[in-house]
């Protein structure tokens, strides 16, 4: 039986002290709502822990009051996988205070940090020892590292460097009940046993609250070539990601696919960002190489490859980074599509991820689907096409009624799946399941996975108090 919210609380703060503990509705307002205002809950209160063993006593508590815990970052979920449910029977846990770097070993090429370094604040620390954490999302400054362990983020380098699972060494858990995993190895081979760490990473704290990793450094950029270049269909690019991998030495760190309606929402909506052509394209290529010899000759390479590409008529036109002015207006160009997005009106949302060899015919059958059944909206496609992950997405257009184009976001989302499902693709790409797709993880994967997961679940969090209602169903 869960213990009444006051009495609850007064434990908490016997636990965390009387400021780590908020109540009052005002100042547990942002801890309820995501950024995108669709997903909104209630809670008997938001707890801050300064410290390990802060977590480890409050999973304690909640397991044995069997309240649910919602671990809380930086609030940038597209899922709603940090926000309660509307019981108000659930715990926030916001980690904002676990924020320190514990260490940094240049010779290992590792770091340590807390959960609740924002991620900027962790490239930052690498930069400052002549080291690089490739991991680079929008949201760089405010996502915050349990976050995106937690959802096993992606970002504009993955091409070259992985996601978040591939950057991992160790891990710091508590599990329900508050016992800790103290797994913070720097090793890069340890070959003994089940790979535990692993079911934490994507698990979006189903299963415990990651409190603190162990990440991998790279050798610090110090060169680097970038274009945006035109083309007259996705196909191109993916011809383009063949050709400029082997011209460069697998030097491309990005590449990102950008829809000509995407550029259009954000030349209008963002100051400062501005088309570099003078005609209009179809679709247009952010591409970047980079290395960390100083004296590696980036330039050269990427304008003889897209000479080339010019040649072969892959590429219809280019615009080179002459400065870091330049590269900058580009990236904030690419970058700011999200919320250039949301500044245009509604939008229906998708993040999946398809075989690089079939995006373009994947996208020619589900703009032709979109064009005929969705006559209020049009195609806003951009992304890592480098592998294989479009946010693949439907703004609604002038003048259209806002209910009716959102009513549509069921079929919309059906349909667009199914195609992605008939293409050997994903429906969840990097920002995880959540608590909005757990009905099509129950769609989609296969009988055997799903009990597996839920064998999984039942194992670690057997009163199912972690972040009850994501990821799986409540059982």
């Amino acid at each position: 039986m869960t213990a009444p919210a006051p009495a609850l609380a007064g434990r908490l703060r016997e636990i965390v002290g009387v400021d780590g503990v908020l109540t009052d509705p005002a100042d547990c307002a942002p801890f309820l709502v995501d950024h995108l205002g669709r997903c909104r809950g209630r809670a008997v209160a938001v707890v801050q822990p300064r410290s390990l063993a802060h977590v480890s006593q409050l999973l304690g508590l909640c397991d044995s009051e069997r309240v649910g815990v919602v671990p809380h970052g930086g609030n940038t979920s597209y899922c709603g996988g940090a926000i309660p449910d509307d019981s108000g029977r659930q715990l926030v846990l916001s980690l904002k205070h676990l924020n320190r770097i514990r260490s940094v070993d240049v010779t290992n090429y590792s770091l340590t940090a807390e959960a609740g370094c924002i991620l900027s604040q962790v490239q930052q620390a690498a930069d400052a020892a002549g080291c690089f954490f490739p991991l680079s999302l929008g949201s760089q400054g405010s996502c915050q590292i349990g976050g995106n362990l937690s959802t096993n983020a992606g970002g504009v380098n993955v091409l070259r460097y992985g996601m978040m699972r591939d950057l991992v060494l160790g891990l710091e858990v508590v599990l329900p009940g508050g016992r800790v995993l103290e797994g913070l190895s720097s090793l890069r081979k340890d070959n003994t046993g089940y790979d535990i760490k692993s079911l934490f990473l994507g698990a979006e704290g189903t299963l415990g609250v990651i409190t603190a990793a162990t990440v991998k450094l790279f050798p610090q950029i110090r060169a680097r070539a970038t274009a945006l270049v035109a083309l007259p269909e996705v196909r191109a690019a993916v011809t383009l990601l063949g050709q400029l991998r082997a011209a460069s030495g697998d030097r491309i760190s990005s590449f990102e696919l950008i829809s000509r309606p995407a550029l259009e929402l954000a030349t209008r909506h963002i100051p400062g960002v501005s088309d570099p052509f003078t005609a209009a394209h179809p679709w247009y290529l952010l591409c970047e190489l980079s290395s960390a010899r100083a004296a590696e000759p980036l330039d050269e390479v990427l304008e003889e490859a897209l000479g080339a590409a010019l040649t072969r008529a892959t590429v219809l036109d280019a615009a080179l980074v002459r400065s870091e002015r330049e590269r900058a207006a580009l990236w904030k160009l690419r970058e700011s599509i999200p919320e250039a997005q949301r500044h245009e009106g509604a939008s229906l949302k998708h993040d999946i991820s398809l075989p690089v060899a079939v995006l373009a015919d994947f996208v020619t059958r589900a703009a032709s689907w979109i064009g005929a059944n969705v006559p209020d909206g049009r195609l806003v496609a951009y992304g890592h096409v480098g592998d294989g992950n479009l946010h693949f997405n439907i703004s609604q257009s002038a003048g259209s009624d806002r209910e009716r184009f959102l009513g549509r976001a069921d079929s919309v989302r059906c349909a667009v799946h199914e195609l992605v499902h008939e293409f050997g693709g994903s429906f969840s790409a990097e920002h995880g399941i959540g608590r909005l797709k757990v009905g099509e993880l129950e769609r989609y994967a296969s009988p055997v996975e799903l009990a597996l997961m839920r064998a999984v679940k039942r194992a670690f969090d057997p009163h199912g108090i972690m972040n009850p209602g994501k990821v799986l169903r409540e059982q």
